[in-house]
């Protein structure tokens, strides 16, 4: 086993050897998931099944994130749709799908093989680790902002009726998409590249070797001979003071949490402000009625937010998990919640366009003109 993980005698949880250690925190890391199930110094075929299960998985994720952040793209350029913030918001989400899908990839890709040889050079491996998870945390954020915007330009759509400025919601969008939430979400996290970076150990191996010598009289003579080994060992670890420790727990909640209630407070706004304005032209039905009848017609809306939250929580509770926690013991559950929460960048095009009469259409049309041009071509 590569890591090596023990309590001092204060309780704090230790990793490395006596010459470099480090107390780790709370959190665990795809690295810490599957480090004890990579073999080292061996080829992809002879490593545990849970490392090509994980391999299958993630690729799987790959091309069907990437076909729907593909699709989604080809249906939010159309001109039509980014004449509103939605469109613009909606675009920007599918790239940044995209980009959390491939960053993914390469997350998963670089743990494997940087653990599975020894060869990798240090310098490699600590630009690896300093910028690979940040990357891949701004991306995850950016997508769930960029959902909940699309929710918050409806509710102003339905507050606004009428008086709702397109050319306005188009241009604060493409400020909110472009400079704002790419800003605000990397100033959240600039502490992390800030805090990480690699320790190096060393663990001791021993190898047994028996000679064997077959004499004339059929007799067995045994040689035994020891070789000892020291593996250079490099774990990718954070060192927050409890302060920055604090923090960052508090933006965790934020960056979960904030796009949740917008989108459901949104969601509830949409129901209750279209109800209010039925109950005023349509006054042979309370209240009440029309609150039921707009919530059984955009009940996706409040239904939506709920199950990203619930797919998004095996994040926090990974983050927030105690870092001296023996992942050997469950290594499926703790991967599996792992790969369920990058769920929510892939499924744009299931959750707007594919519920959506206008984004149906669109996508339609963007399918029928493609096969035009191909039909033209040939």
């Amino acid at each position: 086993m590569n890591f090596r993980l023990v309590y001092d005698h204060d309780d704090h949880c230790v990793l490395g050897d006596q010459c470099n250690s480090h107390i780790k925190g709370i959190g665990l890391t795809l690295d810490d998931i599957l480090r004890n199930d990579i073999q080292r110094n061996t080829t992809f075929n002879n490593q545990s099944i849970l490392i090509k299960i994980a391999t299958a998985f993630i690729m799987i994720m790959f091309i069907g994130g990437s076909i729907n952040s593909i699709l989604s793209l080809l249906t939010f350029r159309n001109a039509k749709l980014q004449k509103v913030g939605c469109g613009v918001y909606l675009l920007a989400s599918s790239i940044t799908s995209l980009l959390t899908v491939s960053m993914l990839t390469v997350k998963y890709w670089f743990v494997v093989l940087t653990q599975m040889s020894v060869s990798v050079k240090p310098l490699i491996l600590q630009y690896g680790c300093i910028l690979i998870e940040p990357i891949l945390k701004v991306c995850v954020y950016f997508d769930a902002w960029l959902n909940a915007c699309v929710a918050i330009e409806r509710a102003a759509n339905v507050g606004k009726a009428v008086q709702f400025n397109k050319r306005k919601s188009k241009r604060i969008a493409r400020w909110i998409s472009y400079v704002i939430l790419p800003t605000f979400i990397i100033m959240t996290i600039i502490h992390e590249p800030i805090h990480r970076g690699l320790i190096e150990y060393t663990t001791e191996k021993y190898d047994w070797k028996q000679d064997t010598n077959l004499i004339m009289n059929q007799s067995t003579e045994y040689n035994a001979s020891e070789t000892y080994e020291i593996e250079k060992h490099f774990l990718c670890v954070t060192k927050y003071s409890q302060s920055v420790q604090d923090y960052n727990t508090a933006i965790l909640f934020i960056h979960l949490t904030g796009p949740f209630l917008a989108n459901l407070c949104s969601a509830l706004y949409i129901i209750l402000g279209t109800a209010r304005q039925r109950s005023v032209t349509r006054t042979h039905h309370t209240y009440r009625v029309h609150v039921m009848k707009q919530f059984n017609e955009h009940k996706q809306l409040v239904i939506s937010p709920i199950i990203l939250l619930l797919l998004s929580l095996p994040r926090l509770i990974i983050s927030l998990v105690s870092g001296c926690v023996d992942v050997s013991d469950y290594p499926w559950l703790y991967l599996c919640a792992y790969f369920i929460s990058f769920t929510p960048p892939m499924l744009i095009f299931l959750v707007f366009v594919f519920p959506s009469k206008l984004y149906m259409n669109t996508f339609k049309e963007v399918v029928q003109s493609w096969k035009r041009q191909n039909q033209q071509s040939q």
